[in-house]
């Protein structure tokens, strides 16, 4: 170490001396320069010295040093210049010449590594490390193929060299990370991963699900040693769960055999180390690879014997896999379970369908199992049958199966698998109950109403609703319906679920918008305020999309409702109303005088743009004031109000609520306008040039 540090101080000094040299050598002053000359002919020759450096550790500067000129000596400046040039120069072409071999070698390396010729991929990229040792490419790719050969300690060595040719290796520490999970050095495959977001703090959601893996592993590791600590002192729990499966592993009994033993088995596993016990002493393959217990789950036979053994096996299933991880995967990849589980929902047998339904909604309560299951599972299966088990009068499997749906709504990759296969698997079945809706059956329908929500927040699924035409015929249906027997638990998050989806311009939801705006006018004479509120938030999304149903709603007092809400509202029905009121004031003449009518001096809109905070509700209020501005009289009978004053204030506002200014802007020019009195108050408040700075907002 210390020669290595001599080493790199004496070439520093040489640099420096160098440095002179070559300052000296450009001087003007002719006895400088021949000075210069006879300093650098010395160092020159001087280079023919030994190098104290044993190891060549890289193969830049491994050709030796040029030889000195016999006549370097009456050599100009310019000459001694040139030649330290070519040399670069060749430097430099023989380490292009390197690259694209090394470039070549690693192009083979990667694709025997897509073949999983791993041994001939690492050669490889030995290779190319021989040719050029700074390619850090080379380093991580090797690294990769050693921790696909177990060689944890090479690809951990082999990352530390690719950080010292790039300190913020992304790759490096990935691999590096994985290497050190699998030597169970728990810290620091944290630390790698770590690190990565530290770089790079996008990844942060990719590093989440790589460290999750580290607290798995290191959990499972301390799981498995403290349950061999028990079972080695001989602890009566610790040996009779390995005990009970030997005798489980007998072939060839009756099903009651079984069945007892595996309630026995679920009464001896009463924590985590009975669970570690059953995994380590193979309890999965003992009773998945019985042929008794594999044609009961595989409904092959179904006396009553072979169904109380079905749920027996789901029974003890869901105690091993309670809170432990590593038994639910292990479940999960047993190929059993996953042709099982799905079709079991919809067991004919009731206890065995309780069961089943209890251990998926097991999987489903943690983001971890969800995967599991989402990555084992036949999605498309899973949900056809769930809303099968929905239809059918059960209450407790029924809410176990919407609990479930709305448990796996919260995963990306599962809505992604439902795309293809939506209309089949979930809108047909939803329709239908929406078309049947009765006393016995609401509660849970407005449970499933809330999970399709949860599946909306897709952008894909959400469409897809939105462009189904039954659908949306059972949703009119179901208000009315809902509306004459009072079903409110259904009412309220289905008017929710309408709201959401009638944010996406449909030619569907256009076809039933006059029918669905009707029923929100019926909704709005409601006691319950939530239901007027969601009534509201219906009008404000799907009359947009529709010119005959803003007719509609005006010709039914939309107006004088919506003013009415505005008075004492939550900030929410605010929201709602305003824009419902600026919707139908845009598109209507009759809308804007019976808004005026109704409060001559808009004192409503001048106190929310007065008084809220919200950009929607400031905006649509500036918008509204401007569509009244068009009528005659209006704006004169605002003399001597404040009403230049906030409109100015939202002009010249916060630059981010664009909108807001935007329409204050128009607002306001109109106002003076139509009165030119007004600008008198705008000149007293220097709002001329605020205005005219919000003219590009409106061009």
């Amino acid at each position: 170490m210390m020669d290595k540090l001599e080493d790199f101080e004496s070439f520093l000094k040489n640099v420096d001396k160098i440095s002179e040299i070559v300052k000296d050598l450009k001087s003007i002053d002719a006895e400088v320069q021949q000075k210069a000359m006879e300093t650098a002919d010395c160092y020159i020759a001087a280079l023919d010295e030994p190098c104290r450096t044993k190891v060549n550790k890289t193969t830049i500067n491994t050709n030796p040093p040029l030889q000195p000129s016999l006549g370097l000596q009456n050599e100009s400046p310019v000459n001694f210049m040139t030649i330290m040039e070519r040399d670069a120069e060749d430097r430099s072409v023989r380490r292009i010449a390197k690259a694209k071999k090394a470039t070549a070698l690693k192009d083979k390396g990667n694709e025997a590594f897509a073949q999983e010729d791993y041994e001939t991929a690492v050669q490889y990229y030995s290779d190319g490390l021989a040719e050029l040792r700074d390619m850090q490419p080379l380093y991580t790719n090797r690294a990769q193929a050693y921790i696909k050969l177990g060689k944890y300690q090479e690809a951990i060595s082999d990352c530390e060299w690719a950080l010292k040719c790039n300190e913020r290796c992304i790759k490096a520490y990935l691999h590096m990370g994985k290497a050190y999970l699998a030597l169970k050095k728990y810290n620091e495959s944290r630390n790698c991963f770590e690190k990565i977001v530290e770089i790079e703090p996008a990844r942060e959601k990719m590093m989440k699900e790589h460290l999750t893996q580290v607290n798995l592993e290191e959990v499972r590791a301390s799981q498995e040693m403290n349950a061999m600590q028990e079972f080695d002192k001989g602890e009566a729990n610790a040996t009779r769960v390995p005990q009970l499966l030997e005798k489980l592993s007998r072939p060839g009994q009756i099903p009651l055999y079984y069945c007892g033993g595996l309630e026995i088995l679920s009464q001896a596993v009463t924590d985590c180390t009975g669970q570690t016990l059953f995994r380590l002493n193979n309890g999965f393959s003992i009773i998945s690879s019985n042929d008794t217990v594999r044609s009961c789950l595989l409904q092959k036979t179904k006396d009553p014997d072979s169904q109380e053994l079905c749920v027996s096996v789901l029974k003890l299933w869901r105690v091993i896999c309670c809170g432990n991880d590593e038994n639910q995967k292990m479940l999960m990849t047993c190929p059993v379970t996953r042709r099982s589980i799905v079709y079991l929902v919809t067991s004919e047998h009731v206890a065995v369908q309780e069961e089943c339904l209890a251990l998926i909604c097991l999987y489903s309560q943690m983001p971890h199992g969800r995967r599991l299951a989402i990555d084992n599972l036949n999605v498309h299966m899973l949900v056809r049958n769930l809303m099968a088990c929905i239809s059918k009068p059960k209450q407790q499997q029924e809410n176990t199966a919407v609990n479930i749906l709305e448990n796996f709504a919260a995963e990306n990759k599962f809505c992604i698998q439902l795309r293809d296969v939506l209309t089949d698997s979930v809108i047909v079945p939803f329709t239908k109950l929406l078309s049947n809706i009765s006393k016995s059956n609401q509660h849970v329908l407005a449970s499933l109403i809330s999970a399709i929500g949860c599946l909306a927040q897709d952008d894909v699924i959400c469409h897809s609703f939105a462009h189904d035409q039954e659908c949306w015929k059972a949703f009119v249906e179901a208000i009315r319906q809902c509306s004459a027997c009072e079903y409110k638990a259904v009412i309220y998050p289905m008017l929710g679920l309408i709201i959401n989806l009638s944010s996406i311009t449909s030619p569907i939801i256009q076809e039933h918008a006059v029918s669905l705006c009707d029923c929100c006018l019926g909704l709005l004479r409601d006691r319950d305020g939530g239901v007027i509120t969601r009534a509201t938030g219906v009008l404000s999304t799907v009359l947009p999309q529709s010119p005959e149903a803003i007719q509609h709603v005006i010709q039914g007092n939309v107006v004088r409702t919506m003013c009415r809400l505005l008075k004492g509202t939550g900030q929410t029905a605010t929201k709602y109303a305003i824009k419902t009121l600026t919707v139908c004031t845009a598109a209507s003449h009759s809308a804007r005088e019976e808004l005026v009518k109704s409060d001559k001096k808009l004192s409503v809109l001048r106190y929310l743009l007065g008084s809220s905070c919200d950009e929607m509700v400031s905006g649509n209020a500036a918008l509204c004031l401007a569509h009244c501005f068009e009528l005659e009289g209006v704006a004169s009978t605002l003399l001597g109000t404040d009403i230049v004053l906030l409109l100015l204030r939202h002009a010249a506002g916060d630059a981010k609520r664009t909108a807001v200014r935007q329409n204050a802007a128009i607002a306001l020019g109109k106002l003076c306008r139509s009165e030119p009195r007004h600008v008198n108050k705008l000149r007293e408040l220097q709002g001329l040039e605020i205005l005219h700075s919000c003219m590009k907002l409106i061009t």
